[in-house]
């Protein structure tokens, strides 16, 4: 059978593939600790669930409109000016089945063959494939664990070339836990100013996972706003993982071009999700709020159990759920039977011998680090990182 040469563009996620290895041990009846995917541990809450519920019993089961229903994009608006003091209407909004199909949306209306996308390592594994897929040229922008994870203006500039057309980020970000401030934000503002052919693609689907204070979003800067496509979604803050639903809020123009491509791939999303996710938009956010102190409490304990590993560097995140470390310094070492020569080498050592999925760096642009989530239970975070310290000290 000859497939088409498209799937030769672009890879399988990393994130997706680790699982479905840690899966298939599982199987076997091997004991794996979860520690790859970036999924809340926490069930929906019950709010929601109870709107959803009553959608259903209200026969909301019909095709919706393809950029969402009119409540469901009244209810983001709201979020937006509640959140963020930002004004969007209903036009502005579109809603998707999941923040990745936001994100591809974006991407396939913007990007041309041949133009360049500037992404900030690291970066969550799907950015750079949707630009393949797109035909467009990735061009990365490296930071490192002493930079925080966070690139400069003088970076973001020296990046720049006449075919750059777009530059995509995520803050809190996947995979590193970096958290822009609004200093540093404004820092790129300024040279976004210089150039008005380049959108600005921002990923905010960890807004809520924020252990530093107010989040601080790349829209409220009025010289760029008409640039700026935001991408949300109900996954991540309100643990709706498996609910799909994303949304953008864009200028009019870039709103349309996505909902044309939605159009021809999905149509609207989920009807009953749409309903639930007005309801989580606009009312009680403490069960979101209680899950962020929960996860904060977790990334502390998971900064103390690294500490005690010779070799590995972390930096603190200040968001998301993860832990990004630099972990090269046990590149070139062996048990004897396994030898690490990368990332991918120490993540399947470690899925292999102390049974804890990982995901490697390289597919986030940054090889010497492998990725750690802490949506987990304390207890298996806990035996989780015990099973990681004994692996690694085998290394020599």
């Amino acid at each position: 059978m000859q497939l088409s040469s498209f799937l030769q563009r672009f890879n399988e996620p990393e994130t997706l593939k680790m699982a479905k290895l840690g899966r298939e041990l599982r199987a076997q009846g091997i004991d794996i600790i979860d520690l790859s995917l970036g999924e809340p541990d926490f069930d929906t809450p019950v709010h929601i669930k109870e709107a959803a519920i009553k959608a259903i019993q209200d026969n909301w089961s019909h095709y919706t409109p393809v950029p969402g229903f009119l409540d469901l994009r009244e209810a983001v608006c709201t979020k937006f000016k509640r959140d963020n003091d930002l004004d969007y209407k209903p036009e502005h909004i579109v809603a998707s089945t999941g923040a990745k199909q936001s994100l591809a949306n974006a991407i396939l209306a913007l990007v041309d063959e041949g133009d360049e996308v500037l992404i900030p390592t690291p970066f969550w594994v799907t950015y750079s494939e949707l630009v393949k897929i797109a035909r467009g040229k990735v061009v990365e922008i490296h930071s490192t664990t002493e930079q925080g994870f966070k690139i400069t203006a003088q970076q973001l500039e020296a990046a720049i070339t006449p075919k750059t057309k777009l530059f995509l980020f995520s803050s809190p970000c996947n995979p590193s836990g970096a958290v822009y401030s609004r200093e540093e934000l404004a820092s790129l503002v300024t040279v976004f100013k210089k150039y008005p052919g380049i959108y600005i693609l921002a990923d905010e689907i960890y807004e809520y996972i924020n252990f530093v204070g107010k989040h601080e979003s790349m829209a409220q800067f009025p010289d760029i706003k008409d640039r700026v496509i935001l991408v949300n979604g109900l996954s991540k803050g309100f643990a709706m993982t498996g609910w799909r639903l994303g949304y953008i809020a864009a200028n009019v123009e870039v709103a349309k071009a996505c909902e044309k491509v939605q159009g021809q791939f999905t149509s609207g999303p989920n009807s009953i999700a749409q309903k639930a996710a007005v309801t989580a938009l606009t009312t009680d956010l403490r069960p979101s709020r209680e899950m962020t102190k929960e996860f904060e409490r977790r990334r502390e304990r998971v900064l103390e159990l690294i500490k005690d590993i010779p070799g590995v560097i972390c930096s603190k995140p200040d968001g998301a759920f993860y832990v990004f470390p630099d972990v090269s310094y046990y590149y070139g070492k062996t048990d004897g039977e396994n030898s690490i020569a990368n990332a991918a080498d120490l993540s399947m050592y470690l899925l292999n011998k102390a049974h804890v999925s990982s995901v490697m760096g390289d597919a986030f642009g940054e090889p010497k680090c492998v990725r750690f989530s802490f949506a987990n239970s304390m207890e298996k975070i806990e035996e989780g990182w015990r099973r990681i310290k004994e692996a690694l000290g085998k290394l020599s």
